[in-house]
């Protein structure tokens, strides 16, 4: 059983709906106490450290230069494979010879 003199501590948690559940700390008597300044201060500074990677994360996806650099190394990805370099030979290959047909086919008339 629960010492009657113990206190649990309570976070504010948000729902999907944008409810806020309750602070604080929660007394033997079942009443909510105010958070000291400092839990508040740290729960603050917690709350901007997750918008500022959030604002930095949602940046970095706008940007033109990351957005090429990632687009860059996807290709190169995909370029590494095999089936892909051998899919490439066979468009180079039917091109030169399409041309090499085409500029003979010239040659003759």
């Amino acid at each position: 059983m629960a010492d009657p003199d113990s206190q649990a501590q309570l976070r504010t948690s948000n729902d999907a709906n944008g409810k806020v559940a309750l602070t604080g700390t929660l007394t033997a008597n079942g009443k909510v106490a105010k958070r000291d300044s400092e839990d508040i201060v740290a729960e603050i500074e917690r709350t901007r450290q997750n918008l500022a990677r959030t604002i930095d994360t949602l940046a970095d996806r706008v940007n033109p230069a990351s957005n090429v650099r990632r687009l860059r190394e996807r290709a190169t990805e995909e370029l590494s494979k095999p089936q892909v370099q051998l899919a490439t030979a066979a468009v180079v290959l039917a091109v030169a010879g399409i041309m090499v047909y085409r500029i003979w086919g010239r040659r003759k008339r």
